[in-house]
Formats: structure tokens, sequence, C-alpha cells
């Protein structure tokens, strides 16, 4: 064990598992998310690393490595050899291992295969044999999502794992809920030999279903906001009654937002930077270059929507909730949209490009750079959800002083504050749905018209509000801590 006492501070080992890690490889928040805590982790004085699949990305061919473990495993009559690289320079602020499996892992994306399954069954077989190895034991495995889901079950129960894991404590984060990694018990065969009295910690609903085990085998359980928490014991795609039954050992806590990173005092994708005393020339600068890229009038509030184009943020309702407002208003607001996902969803923003020429643009795809603009340019960020666990949209938008629109759910709720209530810096909407979105716009638009009154101090108040990793890092090593043996 890594566990140095000293006066004041018991330092821990935390090993992150994960499919995504900003900037090595992201698909959304997960990514985000992975990307951060470790190195606020770090700072507040333990050591966080991360192990997640070898992707042929960017960050992979741009980076030094170094090889650090080979090994082999059975994933049912096949044996696969594997490696385990660690990124040299230590330049994201923690360890980066990457496990490379040939044939399996060495691909661009990161999901979307036929035989994920077998994918990610192998990526956590060879991390757990991996650390299985050590000549040490880390003082906490953190898996997050379905993909790492087997790893508190492997650890435990495995006969070739449970006699080196089986007493490391398991934290198990479910950033989503709706997405859960099941699949057939024809494939049983895919996982190491267990003691069969235990099947029923792997199975949900006739299936053997990642999460619902990590959820039963895990030490601890969190997901990443506390009403998100409370909503999955209601609506989990099927394991509501195991939310419920599992709620002594579990915690919603808050996402952070990696400050350094989304900081319009100085960051390099926005033309001027600007702090919360400056935020009225700042934003009124980034936004003549936004709105002059895509052929949009500055001096009407700029309405965007940045994300997935899918029914989980119902991307489904913007094509005929921007056209609505745009009649209902008369042209009062311009919206832009930077996205990707389903493909009649955007074949929809396209044509409605042309159609609202003047009033509406859309980007359709991924840009890093381009999303940086939109927070420190727009006026609003609109986020309708459907499910929303935490949302890191809008904690980007406070901390560069656009309002936040956002459905009354999941971490949106947790986070902003209708400005109708008492000190509030949002607008906040009940329902998913055409008409509660165009009514939100209709208060965004009476909100602007008082731009230089309450606007522009709620503008100014929802910089300051802190919503960085070091709160949120202090309460995961609380949980860590709680999982420690009586020294």
């Amino acid at each position: 064990m890594l566990t140095l006492v000293t006066e004041e501070i018991s330092i821990m080992e935390i090993i992150h598992v994960s499919a995504e890690c900003y900037p090595m490889a992201k698909a959304g928040g997960l990514g985000d998310v992975v990307g951060a805590l470790p190195k606020y982790q770090n700072e507040l004085g333990h050591v966080a690393k991360v192990v997640m699949p070898m992707y042929r990305t960017k960050f992979l061919y741009q980076n030094e490595w170094e090889l650090v473990h080979e090994g082999g495993q059975a994933l049912g009559g096949e044996w696969f050899k594997y490696s385990i690289i660690k990124e040299k320079t230590n330049k994201l602020g923690f360890d980066l291992y990457l496990v490379d499996i040939n044939g399996k892992l060495d691909r661009e994306k990161i999901y979307g295969y036929e035989d994920d399954t077998e994918r990610f069954i192998a990526f956590q077989l060879a991390v757990c044999d991996w650390i299985g190895r050590w000549q040490h034991r880390p003082d906490v495995i953190h898996c997050h999502d379905h993909h790492t889901g087997l790893i508190p079950f492997m650890a435990r129960h495995a006969y070739a794992f449970r006699y080196q894991l089986g007493n490391v404590p398991t934290v198990f984060t479910v950033h989503n809920g709706e997405y859960q990694g099941q699949f057939s018990w024809d494939k049983y065969y895919y996982l190491p030999a267990y003691d069969s009295w235990n099947w029923g910690l792997l199975d949900w609903n006739n299936a053997i279903n990642p999460m619902a085990s990590a959820i039963k085998c895990a030490w601890k359980v969190t997901t990443v906001s506390p009403s998100y928490m409370d909503e999955l014991k209601h609506a989990a795609n099927g394991l509501e009654n195991l939310f419920e039954y599992e709620k002594g050992k579990s915690i919603g806590i808050i996402n952070g937002i990696d400050t350094e990173v989304w900081n319009p005092q100085t960051d390099g994708f926005i033309v001027k930077n600007y702090d919360n005393e400056e935020v009225i020339p700042g934003k009124e600068k980034n936004k003549k270059e936004l709105t002059a890229q895509f052929g949009l009038d500055p001096e009407k509030p700029l309405i965007t929507f940045i994300g997935r184009l899918v029914g989980e943020k119902a991307a489904d309702l913007l094509p005929d909730a921007i056209g609505q407002s745009i009649y209902q208003y008369q042209g009062k607001a311009n919206f832009l949209i930077l996205g990707s996902g389903d493909p009649e969803i955007e074949d929809q923003l396209d044509q409605m490009k042309h159609r609202f020429k003047g009033y509406f643009n859309a980007y359709i795809g991924y840009n890093e750079g381009l999303s940086h603009l939109l927070y420190a340019g727009s006026d609003f960020l609109l986020m309708p959800s459907r499910v929303e666990p935490c949302g890191l949209n809008q904690l980007y938008a406070l901390r560069y002083g656009t309002v936040p629109v956002v459905r009354n759910i999941g971490g949106l709720k947790d986070t902003v504050v209708d400005y109708g209530d008492p000190g509030g810096f949002g607008i906040k909407m009940e329902q998913s749905s055409v008409g509660d979105i165009a009514y939100s716009v209709g208060r965004a638009i009476d909100l602007y018209a008082n731009k230089h009154n309450l606007y522009d101090a709620m503008r100014g108040k929802m910089m300051t509000i802190d919503h960085s990793w070091d709160m949120s890092a202090k309460q995961y090593l609380q949980i860590y801590e709680s999982l420690q043996p009586e020294q």
C-alpha cells in the first residue's frame, strides 16, 4: 500500500480507470471529468493516475511514451497480449497509462464498433491483471461508467484477481445511467472464471449488465450531481430499483471544471480576454467576431446550443423551437448551434441555415476552439435536456458570463438559479418541449432588453461563482479515506 502517514495528511494512490480522458480521447463530459479530477487530487497532495485504452488519436502520436509492462490474458477461447505504456512528461498533471491490445483497442474511434463488448472486457481484464502484478496495492480503484463496470466484480470474485485485488476498495461513478453496456449471457465465457454462485452479481433482467454489476459490487457508488442521484431512483433505464436498494452506499457529487483550461482571462481560443470587471467589453468583442463569422447581427441577443445533437439533449426539438421563436418574436434574437449527432437533425439544421439566413446558423461537427469562442461571445446558452446527469456546459457558460437557459433537471437543477428567484442568474424551464423552449427564449429577449441593469450585473456575478474541481476533488478524497482500513 502506498499510504504514507504524516502529521497532516495520509497520502493515497488512486487509480482512475476510464474509456475516455481529455485530451487523449473524448466523446463527452466523461473525458473532461477524467482529464481534470486526477490533476486536482494530485494538487491536494495525493497520487492520482489514469488508465485508459490506447486509441489511435493525435495525442498518442504527438507525445512520447515508455513501455512499463507487457502481459497476456484469456478472452474466452482467445489468448491476447497487451502492453501498458506511460506518457513520459506528466504534462497533464498526472500519470497517464494506455492499454494497447492489438486488433481491439488500436482504433481511431472510442465507441461504435460491433465488438465493443469484447473490446472493453479485454481492456478490463488487462487492467486487473496489470494492477494485480504490482509489488504494492493502490488505495482505491475508481471506475468510470459501464466500460469499466466489471472491474469491481472481477477484483472481488474472479479467481485470477481476487487474492491480489479483493481487498482494494473500488468506487464506481455513474456519468450517464442510460448507457449500461449490457450483453447476452451467451457471451459469459468472455469473463474470467469465478464461483458460479455469484452469477447474480452480474445479472440484471436476464442479461449481464456491467453498470448493474458495478452498483452491486463497488464499495461506494457516486454520480455527478445530487439531483441526478435522486432521479436515478425513478428513471434509470431499468435500474431504478437497484439504485433505490443501494442508496445507502451512494452519493451525488457535482462535477467541477478545469479552471485553467476554461478561463476567459487566459483562453487562447478567444479574440479578447476578460474578467468579471471587463465582462461587457470583453464579451462584445468576442460576439462581434462570432457574428461576423456566421453572418448574424451583433446588436441582437445571441442564443447558442453546444453539444451532441441527440434526443437526450432535446436537440430534436431545436428546429421547431428556433423556427417558432424567430416567427413569434419577429427575429429579435439570433441563434447559433455547434454540434453533431443524429443525421436527421443535422439535415434539418442545414436546411434552416438558408431558410433563416441572418437569424440562424450552425456548425455541424466538433470544434474545440469554436466552442470556447461561443461561450465567450454568446449572450445565452440553451440546454433543454431531457437527461442531464451533471452538465458541464452550463458551468463553462457561467465562467464566461453567458446566461444559461436550462431545463430544471439533474445537475442543471443543482447549479442554476432562475433570475426570477433571489440571487438568480439563469433561466429555467420545467419541460423539454417546443413551447417551453420558445417561452424561455422570450424571457431571454426581455432580459437582454434590460441589459444595462439586471442583465449586466448578473453576468459579472455569475463569473465569480466557484465551480472549480477543488471542492469536488475533496469530496471524492473523503469517500476514499472512509474506505481505508484503520491504521
